[in-house]
């Protein structure tokens, strides 16, 4: 199950609305299930060796990720962007299009989930390269894909009006400034992180 906020799209479209249907009561993932899945992301970069001092969250929707680091690990210096103005007067991001912007300085982790199915092809390819400008050490990704849209996710609850490509799409070119290590994780070509050959995907 899954929903989704964007960057590069008309932003008017997640709207007040759009959050409460899809983050309000029965919200697609619970603050608690995203806990779980930011410590487990937290502590496999410890597990690497690779201390996590500095977080973007890109299209962050209610910033729960955000949000979770900012309580537990207060001395992280965090940022949160979103292209919707309602989520940014709501939930205090700063209001980027990661299809058209790159921070300065990379971050130790980048979280962008459920973003670039919104974008066509020509600015989601742009938005991929900002990410790879924008993680210093490791990248967390998601995107819904036609596969997904057709196996793994609960329709019904679920925004399909998007573009659909394969997985493969987005594995070549995040392959060029990433290694695969599996479960979402992108560690930084050239990076802290060193993966043994079977922590790979292959």
């Amino acid at each position: 199950m899954r929903c989704c906020y964007t960057q590069g799209v008309r932003n008017e479209r997640f709207d007040h609305a759009y959050f409460e249907r899809y983050y309000g009561a029965r919200p697609v993932h619970s603050v608690d299930e995203i806990a779980h899945l930011a410590t487990a992301v937290h502590e496999m970069l410890a597990w690497w060796g690779a201390p996590v001092r500095s977080v973007l969250e890109v299209g962050a929707g209610p910033g729960d990720w955000s949000n979770w680091y900012r309580t537990l690990h207060p001395a992280v210096r965090v940022t949160s962007t979103d292209v919707s103005e309602h989520a940014c007067a709501t939930f205090g991001h700063e209001r980027r299009d990661i299809a058209q912007w790159a921070p300065k300085r990379p971050f130790d982790l980048v979280i962008c989930t459920d973003v670039l199915q919104y974008l066509d092809d020509r600015a989601a390819t742009r938005a991929l390269r900002n990410l790879t400008t924008a993680t210093r050490t490791c990248l967390y990704f998601d995107a819904l894909t036609s596969f997904d849209a057709k196996h793994t996710v609960e329709r019904s609850k679920t925004d399909l009006n998007a573009t659909l490509r394969t997985g493969e799409w987005y594995r070549q070119r995040l392959s060029r400034g990433f290694t695969q290590a599996g479960a979402g994780l992108w560690a930084r070509k050239g990076g802290t992180v060193v993966l043994h050959e079977l922590e790979r995907h292959r």
